[in-house]
């Protein structure tokens, strides 16, 4: 498991060990990553990442010209995987996690263990840090530090 985001880890690893998930992406509405376990590349990630933030986007719009409110997950179950996608609110803003799970587990156990998690996620999460202004000079420093810290280089 990765994470930009030490408090991220506790509670993410509680899941995994109780949900059975074989992949598990934490990450901003817009697709920004913020912990995720099970990837074998970091393009793996990224793409996961950005599908996962777009079907999200899709369905809510979609939802908005239906004129209903949006839709809290996605599931989509296959004969071996199953992926459940949903958004979430923390301390932090709107997440979503997307989460691969196989048939040793139930969509039933991953969305009990996911709830749990998010709950533990809004209860671990430090205030909200100042927002301070991000000058051009330092956008390709911290871009870098933050893939190495995601992707272990």
């Amino acid at each position: 498991m990765r994470s930009l985001e030490p408090w991220v880890e506790s509670p993410l690893n509680t899941f995994l060990a109780e949900s059975g998930a074989r992949l598990t992406l934490l990450m901003t509405s817009s697709g920004q990553v913020v912990a995720q376990h099970g990837f074998g590349h970091s393009l793996d990630v990224m793409s996961a990442a950005a599908l996962g933030a777009g079907i999200m986007a899709a369905t809510g719009e979609l939802a908005r010209v239906m004129g209903t409110r949006p839709l809290d997950a996605v599931v989509h179950q296959g004969s071996g995987l199953g992926l459940h996608l949903a958004g979430f609110e923390t301390p932090r803003g709107r997440w979503l996690g997307l989460v691969v799970y196989g048939k040793e587990t139930s969509l039933g156990l991953v969305q009990l263990f996911f709830g749990r998690m998010v709950e533990e996620l809004s209860r671990a999460a430090p205030a909200e840090a100042p927002v301070r202004q991000v000058l051009a000079a330092d956008f390709e420093q911290e871009l870098n530090s933050s893939l190495r810290s995601l992707f272990g280089r």
